[in-house]
Formats: C-alpha cells, sequence, structure tokens
C-alpha cells in the first residue's frame, strides 16, 4: 500500500525557471492511501533497496525526506527534468506517442472503469473529492459499457 501524504506543487518565482514546494495535498480526499498490484509492490521494493544504496553513496549529503522517488541525494525529482524526459525516450523507444505524465493517472481510472470498476471506487484511487468529478472527467467510458450492463439485465430477467 501506497500513502499519499505530501505532494510537490509548482510555484511562480521570480527567477527564471520554475519553483517547487512541498505542501499537504489538495483536499481531504486526496491523503489516502492506495492498494497497489502485487507487480508493482516487487518492483518498488527493488526500488528501495537501490534508494538504501544510493544513500549509503551518498553519505552526509543525503537528504532524508522519505520520497519514494528521488535524486541521488534524497532531495525531490523535478517533474519535467527527471520524470517526463526519461518517460517520453520510454515512449519513443517503445513506438508510443508521447504523453503528458499526468496522461497515465487518466489511462489507469480509464482502464479501471473500461473494466467495470464501480466509479465510486475509482473516485477513491484518483483522490477526487466528489464522484462528479470522476464522472465528468471519465464518462466517456461508460457507453461501451451499456451493452454489458443491458446483456446483465437481460440475464437477470431470463435467468
Amino acid at each position: 500500500m501506497l500513502q499519499v501524504r505530501r505532494v510537490l506543487t509548482r510555484i511562480p518565482t521570480k527567477l527564471p525557471g520554475i519553483g517547487f514546494v512541498e505542501a499537504e495535498p489538495k483536499t481531504k480526499t486526496s491523503r489516502r492511501s492506495i492498494v497497489l498490484a502485487h507487480f508493482a509492490l516487487e518492483t518498488l521494493r527493488k526500488h528501495r533497496l537501490k534508494q538504501v544504496e544510493m544513500k549509503l553513496r551518498a553519505g552526509l549529503r543525503w537528504q532524508e525526506h522519505d520520497y519514494v522517488f528521488c535524486t541521488s541525494i534524497g532531495t525531490h525529482l523535478h517533474p519535467d527534468r527527471d520524470a517526463l524526459v526519461p518517460l517520453k525516450k520510454l515512449l519513443k523507444k517503445a513506438g508510443l506517442p508521447p504523453v503528458r505524465f499526468h496522461d497515465l493517472r487518466h489511462s489507469a481510472a480509464t482502464l479501471l472503469m473500461s473494466k467495470g470498476v464501480h466509479p465510486k471506487l475509482v473516485q477513491e484511487i484518483l483522490g477526487h473529492s466528489t464522484i462528479r468529478m470522476t464522472l465528468e472527467i471519465y464518462s466517456h467510458v461508460l457507453p461501451p459499457m451499456h451493452q454489458g450492463a443491458i446483456e446483465k439485465l437481460n440475464d437477470a430477467l431470463q435467468g
């Protein structure tokens, strides 16, 4: 299980570039625990071992923030340089179109909804404050599910 306790938020700066600050999640529902797939947990366990080795190599330069993903000295990743650039390289190598990092969240939610996961559960996984927000964003997934729903109704009435 992964816990969302803090978020990294962009802040405007007078200097060139963008600044970031660690903050509380936007809403109470954004602060949550997320159940992870077994393959993701195993990957994170391996990653944690590499992170311990990284911490040992950094020695006194290490800054402990308890991040799941961090730089070689424990500080937060730069969202564009440290996350988006490697993602785009992986996508290109796999022959896939470029996407924003946040699009992965949309893809996961769309897959869940298309597999018949109840929208209320998808809302909780995403940390949306209302079911309305989830349904407004992912309602495009629901029309193809109509046929399956009618088939279930047919089976229930004829069964």
